[in-house]
């Protein structure tokens, strides 16, 4: 998909979401049929859902990663079903990072399999039962908030505090996938991502407070240096951001479509306009799975990690929940 309107965001004067609304309403009456038609298939382990109300940027990608990090600790053997957005393979398939390419089974079904095991799948329960047989005690669904074929016993919502909800409004007139109202009943809980500038409303829900942060090697060799910086996320100014925030000198920003490949050509250009600013090319891990094998030593990366405030916290949730379920 492309990168987020600027319309889409809180605040904005833009006529575009009025002259969308027609097709929005569309939309969401699309989505209300495809869940009152859906028939949710159980699967043999217990189900946790990491989705979120909005399109691209929110940060589920690093949520799922580190609670994968949290049910192992907990004792638990977890595996992550993922769609394999911006990939060709319609699986179900498991993942293997050495073999497969986001071509194949998309960029972020590769970050997701060095996690934990990953199967993708158009289909979420073929995925899901295929981890299953597999051995895993516990899933992780990533991005299945609106997916209704799959049952859930727990549904975490995943909000990025500085994003919010954009303007209110869905797609493609905003970027909500469904009604606030409508997301949120169907929540468990929320992951609240960052400080938000303002308090949200979330009613009753437990909200677990948690932050990006770049990880410590890589913000120290990126400290002080100049930058060619480059992404195809959602939400590519957050990573131009973080870069700011660790003390990197951005020379440049290049935005690229989210999930889009690049080829040789593009890095190639890329690198030599870093060489002409005096700079070096830097990305996000995710884009780095999209680049050509033989490109990735010209890039240097800035990852980051998804830390919950209180960890303890969500582990106790998790327990409690799956105990009454």
């Amino acid at each position: 998909m492309p990168r987020t309107p600027d319309f889409w965001s809180a605040g904005t004067t833009s006529s575009l979401p009025a002259l969308l609304s027609p097709l929005a309403l569309l939309y969401g009456l699309g989505n209300r049929l495809n869940r009152a038609l859906a028939q949710p298939q159980e699967v043999a382990v217990p189900v946790i859902s990491v989705g979120n109300l909005v399109a691209g940027g929110a940060g589920k990608t690093p949520t799922a990663i580190a609670l994968a990090a949290r049910l192992k600790a907990m004792g638990r053997l977890p595996a992550i079903i993922s769609r394999g957005y911006g990939g060709s393979e319609a699986g179900p398939l498991r993942v293997d990072p050495s073999l497969h390419t986001a071509a194949l089974v998309g960029d972020e079904a590769l970050l997701l399999a060095r996690a934990a095991p990953t199967w993708i799948g158009r289909d979420r329960p073929d995925a899901a039962r295929a981890a299953c047989r597999a051995g895993c005690d516990i899933l992780l669904a990533d991005d299945a908030h609106q997916t209704y074929a799959l049952e859930r016993d727990i549904n975490l919502l995943v909000v990025d505090a500085a994003q919010g909800f954009g303007n209110g409004c869905l797609l493609p007139a905003g970027p909500l996938r469904e009604g606030i109202a409508e997301g949120l009943e169907r929540a468990d809980a929320v992951i609240l991502i960052g400080q938000p500038a303002q308090p949200f409303d979330f009613g009753a829900l437990p909200v677990f407070a948690a932050a990006l942060q770049p990880l410590a090697a890589d913000a120290a060799m990126l400290k002080d240096e100049r930058v060619l910086a480059f992404a195809g996320i959602g939400r590519p100014e957050k990573f131009f951001a973080t870069l700011e925030s660790i003390g990197a000198h951005v020379a440049e920003r290049q935005a690229f479509p989210d999930h889009g490949a690049y080829d040789t050509d593009t890095v190639m250009r890329l690198v030599e306009r870093a060489v002409a600013l005096k700079a070096q090319a830097v990305t996000t891990e995710k884009d780095l799975m999209r680049l050509p094998p033989e490109a990735r030593a010209m890039v240097q990366v800035l990852r980051v990690e998804l830390v919950f405030e209180a960890p303890g916290r969500i582990e106790a949730f998790i327990t409690e929940a799956l105990t009454d379920a």
